[in-house]
């Protein structure tokens, strides 16, 4: 492309009025067709292998549901074990005779631990990730978040195993139970465990509100706890609830520490419930001694899998109940996920 020039004024000599030499102008950066061409393949290739790994994403968990329920569903039509009794069943005793597949003691115990661990877990979490993310000096912050990260580190069987020597002997004594391996244990220990999640997205997610949201409630003479309340946390809702979804699947998909600190017990938690002699008064006051089923002990869905599979005869009927187990959790899951998604969008609405 040929060089661009600049008239120049004549200047004035001695030997009349001459023109100066031009100066020369570099030429303007312009896309070409081929260039263009490039960036919009270059484009299309990234958004498809974006498009790619998310289907791959969604047909992995769709996988993983098939293979649970093609070991699951043998239970009730080759095993002849009906789906009601299983749903509703209170007793889980494979090694009875006849054998009972009753699910409902498990379910009980998973949402006994997963609510207790999950009421710590949740509010705590945002509590810090707003202290780290609003209130912190950047110094404080630089050592809290590392160190808060890296307690996701840690391994559950390690969890486990403190739970086992130093929290139980202590709620034990402080509350006079017979055995300190009971949901109260297990929820206290998985809050622990499901922290670190909640703390690190939740702050990544208040981090990410534009500085504009708080300058301007700022400007209009509103407190920092007044603005990080009605500006920053409304902003960030969809990093929140997806924070506490995490540590709710956290809790609920926790295994090795569940087993070794929540009693893993096959008894059916606070089954006193449905028993019709006792008054409703006498009920009550049982649920209240009892911690509202925080102070038993109780076994969890991810327990029993991790206790019972390794013993079980593959394709018997107990091999098919564990897996209808697996399926169950899966669905619970799923519907967890579900339900906060149809919150979120009425949120947003």
């Amino acid at each position: 492309m040929p060089t661009q020039s600049t008239p120049q004024d004549p200047v004035d000599t001695e030997e009349g009025l001459q023109l100066p030499a031009p100066t020369p102008v570099k030429p303007e950066r312009r896309y070409t067709a081929t260039a263009a061409m490039r960036r919009y393949i270059g484009e299309w290739i990234i958004e498809h292998l974006l498009l790619v790994v998310g289907l791959v994403a969604v047909l992995s968990v769709v996988l993983v549901l098939v293979f649970m329920l093609r070991d699951a569903l043998p239970l009730f039509f080759g095993d002849h074990v009906g789906v009601w009794p299983f749903l509703s069943g209170t007793a889980w005793g494979p090694d009875y005779d006849p054998p009972l597949y009753g699910i409902v003691a498990l379910v009980v115990g998973t949402l006994i631990v997963t609510v207790g661990s999950s009421l710590l877990a949740i509010p705590i979490g945002f509590a810090c990730a707003v202290y780290l993310a609003e209130i912190a000096p950047r110094v404080v912050r630089e050592i809290l978040k590392p160190t808060v990260e890296m307690l996701a580190a840690i391994p559950s069987v390690v969890m486990g195993f403190v739970g086992m020597i130093v929290l139980n002997p202590i709620l034990r004594e402080l509350l006079h139970l017979p055995t300190g391996l009971t949901a109260l244990t297990a929820s206290l220990m998985l809050a622990l465990m499901a922290m670190p999640t909640v703390i690190s997205i939740a702050e990544d997610a208040l981090s990410a509100v534009p500085a504009t949201y708080r300058e301007g409630s700022l400007a209009l003479g509103v407190s920092k706890l007044a603005t990080i309340r009605h500006a920053v946390l409304p902003a960030a809702r969809s990093g929140l609830v997806a924070a506490a979804m995490l540590g709710i699947g956290r809790a609920l998909g926790e295994t090795m520490t569940v087993l070794m600190v929540a009693g893993n017990t096959r008894e059916m938690p606070l089954a006193f419930l449905g028993d019709g002699s006792l008054a409703l008064l006498t009920k009550f006051q049982t649920l209240v001694t009892s911690g509202f089923g925080f102070f038993g002990p109780v076994r969890t869905m991810t327990a029993t899998l991790a206790v019972e599979m390794g013993e079980v005869e593959q394709g018997g009927a107990h091999y098919h109940a564990l897996f209808a187990v697996g399926a169950l959790l899966c669905l619970i899951s799923f519907a967890i996920t579900l339900i906060s998604d149809i919150a979120l969008r009425r949120a947003r609405r």
